[in-house]
């Protein structure tokens, strides 16, 4: 069977071949493509892939040698990734050229973050035929967007705001109009996956007629190996994995953070992903964000100046240090369907706190691999971290099952048998 996969980024494989810079993101897709890379032949596999490249880079059409002596037909189409609120109907006659060419029996759309996931549906226009891989929901993460920030925070529009017409607002607008996408997108797919309850009563509420097939995924290959030890972490030493717009929560983190110091005074605050805080001259301050005024607000009226280190963007070694040097790893999101960093945590045994929302249930028991907080308590935020830092004894349980039950969810090979089934009931 002929499978197209169509990406939300140039894979790593693939950037090193061309001698293209290339993202660590969605780390899960490389561990996927090297499993079915080795194993194609046996399961009778031709695998496409499709990805967004930029202007300057332009549409191609390449056979890369990707593992060992296997060649892989890949294809560019060019989308600007900083705008994903905006249709292009060019990269819609792109699909048709790179469907043509490879003919694929189905394609696998991972995401519906961008609209290249709606062109290519509707340059297929099969259906029966397509799958679409669900990661988060942007229609859902646009209701939650804002995070009860304050409403006149919500409307503070700063210079760096007003010239790239991008305030919070604007930005939230910009996730409704991509939910727009998303839910034509869905409507017009017969097959989803997912993993969790949300994203599965989420997609049955958009198309009712679709076909869900559970699919967990796998995480990148390092985060099997070595595990947390609590004698080796830095003591209170709090991890955040990103934290440069509202849906992430940093600000909530930040303002459990005196209550959290009033018992550990030693307790610091780590967050890799962009810098949006960055610098300290005018000309800095200029290029300020409406969130990353409210962020630096509330690190001067917190007295955290000296509690916050910026780790700015990891690759995954870089990630998987930092985890392994973190007393806890906190998630709290407004919104999220089963955040690959979570997952990564677990795999470590890294003591996780995270908040009640989306699908995160899935994926972390609390009491038993972690715990989990009411979404938006800044009170829960706190109480739960300070349990961390006070129960050892618990700590090292929460470790040992989250690490277990990781290593279940995201078990290499029962995921790719499983991703390999769904291909033969769609393909018959």
């Amino acid at each position: 069977m002929k499978v197209l996969w169509v990406c939300n980024i140039m894979l790593p494989a693939i950037a090193k071949q061309l001698g293209l810079p290339y993202s660590s993101r969605e780390g899960w897709l490389t561990a996927a493509l090297d499993r079915v890379l080795q194993e194609q032949h046996r399961h009778r596999i031709t695998l496409g892939i499709a990805f967004p490249v930029t202007e300057e880079t332009g549409n191609m059409n390449r056979e890369l040698v990707l593992a060992g002596d296997e060649t892989c037909a890949c294809y560019g189409f060019v989308e600007n990734l900083n705008t994903p609120e905006q249709y292009d109907s060019k990269i819609e006659v792109r699909m048709k050229e790179i469907i043509a060419d490879f003919e694929p029996d189905m394609i696998h759309i991972f995401g519906t973050e961008f609209p290249h996931t709606l062109a290519c549906v509707r340059a297929f226009r099969n259906p029966a035929k397509t799958l679409i891989g669900l990661q988060g929901l942007i229609s859902a993460c646009a209701a939650a967007y804002m995070a009860d920030m304050p409403g006149k925070i919500q409307r503070r529009t700063t210079f760096r705001d007003l010239v790239r017409k991008d305030n919070l607002k604007q930005q939230q607008k910009k996730f409704y109009k991509r939910g727009l996408y998303e839910k034509e997108a869905l409507r017009l797919t017969q097959h989803v996956a997912g993993r969790t309850d949300f994203d599965r009563e989420t997609a049955a509420k958009i198309n009712p007629e679709a076909t869900y097939h559970f699919l967990n995924e796998t995480m990148r290959s390092c985060f099997y190996r070595d595990r947390w030890k609590r004698n080796a972490c830095i003591p209170y030493s709090i991890f955040l994995s990103q934290g440069d717009y509202p849906l992430k929560g940093f600000h909530y983190l930040l303002q459990a953070m005196p209550a959290i110091l009033a018992q550990f005074p030693e307790a610091h605050v780590y967050v890799a992903g962009n810098n949006i805080l960055k610098g300290t001259t005018a000309k800095d301050n200029m290029k300020l964000s409406g969130y990353g005024k409210y962020l630096r607000k509330l690190i001067k009226d917190n007295q955290l100046k000296d509690k916050v280190t910026m780790l700015g963007m990891l690759d995954e070694e870089g990630m998987k240090e930092q985890f392994l040097k973190s007393h806890v790893f906190v998630c709290p999101s407004a919104m999220e369907n089963s955040p690959n960093s979570l997952g990564e945590a677990m795999l470590l045994g890294v003591p996780c706190v995270a908040a009640d929302v989306g699908g995160i249930h899935n994926i972390l028991v609390s009491g038993g691999d972690g715990v989990l907080y009411p979404a938006g308590s800044v009170e829960g935020l706190a109480e739960k971290v300070i349990e961390i830092f006070t129960k050892e004894a618990i700590t090292e349980k929460y470790s040992d099952n989250a690490r277990r039950h990781a290593r279940e969810t995201h078990d290499a090979d029962q995921n790719y048998y499983k991703l390999i089934r769904i291909y033969q009931e769609i393909t018959g």
